[in-house]
């Protein structure tokens, strides 16, 4: 039985708390709802696609597991209450000033903030950075850093 573990290594393109990319969401449903208090929301994303995803929100938050109709993780995100770091540094939770002095390249791509080029991993920028900065100078230090996904944003890349 898999344990979803909320101190468990972030890795791109691949896990965040024991739940891994590809997997279906059936291999965690009883030990999510058994330990976790879960809620459950239906959301679409944007056109041109308009496809219909589910979230699962684990603890409010702390562990969140995306997936399509069919059941497949697809993305999983983390809030501040999540204990695992990515590559052993970066965390949830973090100020913009200290991810930019653990980081080498920091850049903005879709209201999210890559890390050193591995676009399987990605920090959302709060309100209204999200939708304002167009550059890392208009972003302050201080910005808390809550939400960190790993999905694979493979198409984000510039060509």
């Amino acid at each position: 039985m898999v344990m979803v573990d909320f101190n468990a290594d972030i890795v791109s393109f691949t896990s965040l708390g024991n739940v891994r990319l590809g997997d279906s969401i059936d291999f965690y449903l009883d030990d999510i709802f058994n330990r976790f208090n879960v809620e459950i929301k239906e959301y679409s994303l944007p056109a041109p696609s308009i496809e219909t995803r589910y979230a699962y929100l684990v603890d409010k938050g702390t562990l969140t597991i995306a997936t399509t109709t069919d059941d497949i993780i697809v993305s999983l995100g983390c809030n501040e209450n999540y204990s695992g770091k990515y590559k052993n540094r970066l965390s949830a939770g973090m100020t913009m000033g200290e991810l930019l002095n653990l980081s080498t390249n920091v850049s903005i791509v879709n209201g999210a903030l890559i890390i050193d080029n591995d676009y399987g991993l990605s920090f959302t920028l709060p309100s209204p950075y999200d939708e304002i900065a167009d550059s890392l100078a208009q972003i302050p230090d201080d910005v808390v850093l809550n939400q960190i996904y790993v999905s694979d944003h493979s198409a984000w890349k510039p060509r």
